[in-house]
């Protein structure tokens, strides 16, 4: 009887593993493990200023700690090498990554291929031929403004060692912006909600040069790209040319490109297509 692998879910920025439940729920009706993880300084451990509640003391917002300053990028993956070891005590293991989790997920294929059977991008950040940072300067990202969002940010990211959004803002350009981002397609409850699952912190390291995909160890994982069709924060054009990149990295195991439709958040707050798709992949 074939040993059906445990699915590792890896989210993205200023997220968490409570918005992968109702795609774990769905997973589990199909007959699959999944584990979600916490990146370092999120969920439990994330920090909720006082200042962030109601009413809102933005002046404060904007100086108090935070405890994911410091954190980085090796101590995502670490993260989630251990869970991936213990994991493995119980069979083969697909490797998930969503957005900004991506370049998580890739540093951990670039240290350990031998604890991934199956590496999965989400409309994930995949860095080949530059660094994260790097391919917002480039043509597939025009349409995508970062400025878009300063209405809500707290603080100086390098007085606070951190970058800090206030994602219980009132303000509608501030909000306007997040939903065209994140989650056009959603009702204006589900994107509420879904905002609501959002902590205010997240860390500066995106990574560098040496953490792109490497031919020699992440190159030989098994890959798949979850292509989002409607996402305004990862276009598809940039999805497009990370695979390319990646293709030509290693033409020997190329990515299996799938296709979802929807945007940012789609996928996570209507699960049953995402949970149908991975299914399929523990069959590959």
């Amino acid at each position: 009887m074939q040993t059906l692998p445990t699915f590792v879910l890896v989210h993205g920025a200023f997220a968490n593993s409570f918005s992968f439940a109702p795609l774990q729920a769905e997973l589990a009706l199909l007959g699959h493990r999944s584990a979600a993880v916490d990146l370092p300084g999120h969920g439990f451990e994330a920090t909720f200023p006082a200042a962030y509640q109601a009413p809102q003391d933005l002046g404060a917002l904007a100086v108090e700690p935070g405890g994911i300053k410091g954190v980085t990028l090796a101590d995502n993956a670490a993260r989630v090498i251990d869970v991936l070891e213990r994991a493995r005590r119980n069979g083969p293991t697909v490797l998930v990554g969503h957005s900004r989790g991506g370049v998580t997920v890739t540093a951990v294929g670039n240290q350990r291929p031998d604890l991934v059977d199956r590496i999965v991008y989400v409309s994930a950040w995949c860095p080949v031929d530059l660094p994260v940072g790097d391919y917002y300067a480039e043509p597939e990202m025009a349409d995508v403004d970062p400025a878009a969002f300063a209405p809500a940010v707290a603080g100086n990211p390098v007085e606070l060692g951190l970058i800090r959004t206030n994602f219980r803002t009132a303000d509608p350009d501030a909000l306007a912006a997040f939903r065209h981002a994140f989650a056009a397609d959603l009702t204006d409850d589900e994107f509420r909600t879904f905002l609501n699952t959002f902590q205010p912190d997240e860390n500066l390291d995106a990574g560098t040069s040496a953490d792109r995909a490497q031919a020699a160890t992440w190159g030989r994982i098994p890959r798949t790209y979850v292509r989002l069709t409607a996402d305004a924060s990862l276009p598809p054009a940039v999805q497009d040319r990370m695979i390319r990149e990646a293709d030509a990295l290693t033409p020997d195991n190329p990515f299996d490109v799938r296709t979802l439709e929807g945007s940012h958040l789609r996928w996570l707050a209507r699960p049953k297509p995402a949970a149908e798709l991975l299914a399929s992949l523990a069959e590959l």
